[in-house]
C-alpha cells in the first residue's frame, strides 16, 4: 500500500515553499489526488514529474502582474 504525501512534505522534496507547491497543485502542473479538500501527491508521480524536469510556469518564471477585476 502506498502512502500519500501532504503538500507540505511535496513541497519539501521540491525544495519549494509551501504557497509554490498550492499554486503548481492548483494549477494543474503537480499531479495531485483530491480528497474533498485534502490534497495530496503520489510519491511515484511526484518521482516522474521530477524525472520529467516539472513544468514551467506559462510566461517563464517571471509571473506577469494579474489583471484587476
Amino acid at each position: 500500500m502506498v502512502k500519500l504525501m501532504t503538500l507540505r512534505e511535496a513541497s519539501e522534496v521540491l525544495n519549494v515553499s509551501y504557497s509554490r507547491a498550492a499554486e503548481l497543485a492548483r494549477t494543474g502542473m503537480l499531479p495531485v489526488v483530491r480528497l474533498g479538500r485534502s490534497v495530496r501527491v503520489h510519491p511515484q508521480k511526484l518521482a516522474e514529474f521530477i524525472e520529467r524536469g516539472g513544468q514551467a510556469l506559462p510566461g517563464g518564471w517571471r509571473r506577469q502582474p494579474r489583471e484587476a477585476a
